[in-house]
């Protein structure tokens, strides 16, 4: 082999010494980064894992959300439809109670007014009657012929319209 160039002797020393320093290279530095990539690749895994996981998750939450917004838009209809019933209630209560009052003031006037027209038929009676008897005192005192009966009922019309202002 010495022919080719090769001693052998050398070879082999490179030979040995190479395996030496493949086992101790595979020995600690192989294994040490294997070991750190396996670990590196875990940690991806579960990152990844861990992504998905959240992902679902957040599927879940968003689908979650979505039913508890439906819900609340529902719940919402509902209190704005008892709103209305309650204000349109309120409003009819309230026209009611001002119907009635409205009644309750007609009626109050009513009385007043009939309570006034009375006082004032009273008034009117009284007055009717003093007149009647300052007619009857005239008549009394004087006797009458036509001319005279017509001048004491043009008095007594004078008086009574000057004691109707006063």
């Amino acid at each position: 082999m010495e022919g080719l160039g090769i001693n052998l002797p050398l070879l082999i020393a490179f030979v040995v010494n190479f395996t030496i320093l493949f086992i101790v290279l595979f020995i600690f530095l192989y294994k040490p980064v294997l070991k750190m990539l396996d670990e590196r690749q875990a940690k991806i895994k579960a990152g990844m894992d861990q992504a998905e996981q959240i992902k679902q998750q957040s599927i879940a939450n968003e689908e979650i959300i979505k039913n508890q917004l439906d819900s609340a838009h529902k719940e919402a209809q509902q209190i704005i439809a008892q709103a209305a019933q309650i204000g349109e209630r309120l409003k009819n209560e309230a026209k009611d109670a001002a119907h009635i009052e409205a009644n309750s003031l007609i009626d109050k006037a009513r009385v007043e007014i009939q309570h006034q027209l009375d006082k004032d038929l009273v008034q009117l009676r009284e007055q009717f009657a003093d007149i009647a008897i300052m007619a009857a005192q005239k008549v009394i005192t004087e006797t009458l012929n036509k001319e005279k009966h017509r001048q004491l009922l043009d008095d007594v019309l004078k008086e009574a319209k000057t004691f109707k202002k006063g």
